[in-house]
């Protein structure tokens, strides 16, 4: 794959070398961390060393660290667990969600709206897909019957960030619990969760060099949460199932590395960002960038570049650059095969058409100059391409 330009780090990353060195090395012994005998007190050690070392870098307690088996496990641990426990402790049904969230949290509310009588605010984003703070206030008013409220860190599509510190903060006076699914930022944002002051905040492994199967939800110890899962009581009677020692070892190494090299990584590929801005305006005059355009960190996440190109159907754009060697994605959902346009988009008042038309590059720290201009070689003639596809099919209906 060495000849692939690879732009598509918001959907996984490469693993590092030190994580993958912890990760084997934990692999080779043999040990169940909640056995009691000797191997099992070994694989114990490392995953409360982990625990204790992801904790420190995310300026949160280490009794906070729930592993889990990724984000989207974490994620709805969060959303379910938070609704069940206001639910049964209060009566509390209302879900507040923002409506361009990942579908790791739009799923799992919509399902308690559909099987457990939740009653789900979801909450509109402006153009540039940040949320309405006046009308997060005006369901806050009446926080009694509010169950949970859950806005992502920044978006996985269009890299809007929210101001997620305001957003606890209105959570916090209101007495409402609140969630954030901080997948996208760790590694490309300063994160201090403690200054932050969300209930719950979702991490992932994969995202940021480490394994695969392994992520964690940052909890205060203090939130009323029904577990999802039940069995064997690991993780506070939280989350039950062994843990992977051998995952969680190199989790640890990627969430350190992470953390300590935010700053550089954020302007490296924040330069490589506008470096592929740029030439995509100056070879497709018509693309439209989606998503505030700053580069402020309480604006965009530095590697991300999302695009409408008019007049193409982004699975074909997709394929087309993927032939000349491009790995991207395109934000729509493909259901039945029949493509749809992005419900991030739509929430952000864009036509549906142009909404199809939609591909995301995500830079990340093995990101080159040479990936960018490997697009912006390809990418004219595929957007030709994908024109010329689409007036033909235009005709032939």
């Amino acid at each position: 794959m060495a000849d692939r330009a690879y732009l598509d780090h918001a959907a996984t990353t490469p693993m590092l070398a030190e994580a993958r060195a912890a990760w084997v090395a934990q692999s080779m012994r043999v040990g169940n961390p909640s056995s009691l005998h000797t191997a099992g007190r070994a694989a114990r050690r490392v995953v409360e060393e982990s625990r204790e070392a992801i904790a420190a870098d995310l300026r949160c307690r280490p009794s906070s660290v729930v592993f889990t088996a990724g984000g989207t496990e974490a994620d709805n641990l969060a959303v379910k667990g938070l609704f069940w426990g206001r639910r049964d402790a209060i009566g509390a049904r209302r879900v507040l969600a923002s409506s361009i969230e990942h579908h790791a949290v739009l799923d799992p509310v919509q399902w308690l709206a559909d099987h457990q009588q939740a009653d789900v605010a979801w909450l509109s984003v402006d153009e540039q897909g940040r949320i309405d703070l006046a009308g997060l206030a005006s369901e806050l008013a009446e926080p009694s019957g509010v169950a949970l409220c859950t806005v992502m860190w920044a978006n996985n599509e269009i890299g809007t960030v929210q101001p997620v510190a305001r957003i606890a903060e209105m959570c916090r006076a209101a007495g409402v619990p609140f969630h954030t699914d901080a997948v996208q930022v760790l590694g490309f944002l300063p994160m201090d969760l403690t200054a932050v002051g969300a209930d719950a905040v979702t991490v992932s492994s994969h995202k940021i060099g480490g394994p695969f199967g392994v992520g964690a939800l940052v909890l205060d110890p203090a939130a009323k949460v029904v577990p999802v899962l039940h069995g064997g009581g690991q993780e506070r009677e939280v989350r039950s199932g062994t843990l992977d020692a051998a995952g969680i070892a190199g989790f640890a190494v990627a969430v350190a590395h992470a953390v300590a090299g935010q700053r550089e990584r954020a302007a490296h590929v924040l330069a490589l960002r506008e470096r592929l801005i740029a030439g995509i305006r100056a070879t497709v005059p018509d693309a439209r960038l989606n998503g505030d355009p700053g580069t402020g960190a309480e604006e965009r996440l530095p590697g991300n570049v999302h695009v409408s190109f008019p007049g193409c159907e982004g699975d074909l754009l997709l394929m087309l650059l993927d032939a000349a060697g491009i790995d991207c994605s395109t934000g729509s959902a493909c259901t039945a095969g029949i493509p749809e346009p992005s419900h991030v988009l739509l929430a952000m008042g864009a036509d549906p058409a142009l909404a199809r038309s939609s591909l995301r590059f995500s830079l990340g720290g093995t990101s080159t100059e040479a990936d960018v201009d490997a697009v912006l070689a390809a990418l004219p003639g595929a957007v030709e391409r994908a024109r010329r596809a689409g007036t033909l099919a235009h005709r032939a209906g």
